[in-house]
């Protein structure tokens, strides 16, 4: 049997580096990192000033940062990717100006992840208290923008948000597709939970769950999915349906996740105020409008998307105020505002309402965890 022979005195017996030469590259890269990040920052600063042009179209440019995602070949995860990119971002559009955000508090609700994920933590992110006041913050000029929810995949339209777009000219600059994943969570057990707070919509996405776990347990409405776990934290027998982060955040054990009963339940958010995008090919652009109360003039409208061969992502009827059994409509297509098709069809449109808005045109975004 042969003897195996022995490393010479200048071969290395393994090709693994040792523990401080992976120290020493780990040190390396991270201050490259640091170099980049700032050198970043550098030219985020110059292509915020006035002589530079708009500061916003170097900021709000989604599509740029999706196509570095898409190229993303790991190993870090695309939700990890993005989470660096967007605060990378948000603090470089701070050092050129503070920009305050208005969203349907408290924090650590929906409205607030959803802002979280578009304007990174370095905004000035502020809570109210209702849909109606983020509107009113923006109409009064105290923020530079407002995240709203318009419309979620199990319950349709957020009615309070159709209610205030008729109410106050606010323009949409922007949507957030957010993944809703609820949890039930208290400080008790399970059995031992006699009441479940949480919001309207959050309760009823969560109906069938809660009738098989917790038939027993009374269903009681709050503002807010937050709202829902700073009561389920001091109340004995408390239950809320809320987000982890708001677990977390109040201190509350988390007792089942994903208890939502549609598991591709997805809220999309509108980002209202601020200036109007440009063009990205990418774009879809929404309206509400009156129609002549007379047969066929709803027919008449819909004409026009059909023979400018634009696609309608969403329809909603809303009663208007004061006036029975007439509706506002909002309507969402495919397409920019700025595109000749889209024009014309507005033109057409112009000719054929009572009254018609534009709300604005924005990138089509991509549902995120």
């Amino acid at each position: 049997m042969s003897k195996k022979k022995p490393a010479s005195r200048g071969e290395s017996r393994s090709s693994a580096p040792s523990a401080g030469q992976v120290a020493k590259q780990l040190e390396r890269l991270d201050r490259d990192i640091l170099r980049l990040a700032n050198e970043r920052a550098k030219v985020a600063i110059r292509a915020g000033k006035p002589e530079a042009g708009p500061a916003g179209e170097a900021f709000s440019d989604q599509q740029r940062l999706q196509h570095l995602i898409e190229g993303n070949k790991g190993p870090l995860p695309e939700r990890a990717l993005r989470t660096i990119l967007r605060e990378i971002n948000s603090a470089s559009r701070a050092l050129v100006k503070s920009i305050r955000v208005v969203y349907l508090g408290p924090k650590y609700s929906y409205s607030f992840q959803a802002a979280i994920d578009r304007f990174g933590e370095s905004a000035e992110l502020s809570p109210v208290a209702t849909i109606s006041a983020v509107f009113e913050e923006l109409n009064k000029g105290q923020a530079d923008y407002g995240v709203v929810p318009l419309e979620n995949s199990t319950d349709g339209r957020v009615s309070d948000t159709l209610d205030m777009f008729a109410r106050i000219s606010i323009k949409i600059c922007g949507e957030i597709q957010l993944r809703i994943r609820h949890c039930l969570m208290a400080k008790c057990p399970r059995d031992q939970i006699q009441e479940v707070y949480s919001k309207p919509q959050a309760l009823s996405q969560c109906r069938e769950w809660l009738a098989k776990h917790l038939p027993w347990a009374r269903a009681v409405e709050m503002t807010s999915t937050a709202a829902a776990a700073q009561v389920a934290a001091s109340k004995p027998g408390a239950a809320a349906v809320a987000s982890f982060a708001a677990a977390s955040a109040y201190g509350l054990e988390v007792l089942a996740t994903d208890i939502e009963d549609n598991k591709t339940n997805i809220t999309r958010f509108a980002i209202i105020g601020g200036e109007q995008p440009s063009r990205t090919g990418h774009d879809k652009t929404a309206m509400m409008f009156e129609i002549p109360h007379r047969p066929g003039s709803l027919a008449d409208v819909m004409g026009v998307f059909k023979r400018g061969r634009l696609n309608l992502t969403w329809i909603e009827s809303f009663p208007m105020r004061g006036t029975p059994n007439e509706y506002v409509f909002f309507v969402e297509c495919e397409g920019h505002q700025s595109e000749a098709k889209v024009r014309k069809a507005l033109a057409a449109l112009e000719r054929r309402t009572a009254k018609l808005v534009v709300l604005g045109s924005y990138a089509k975004a991509l549902s995120v965890e």
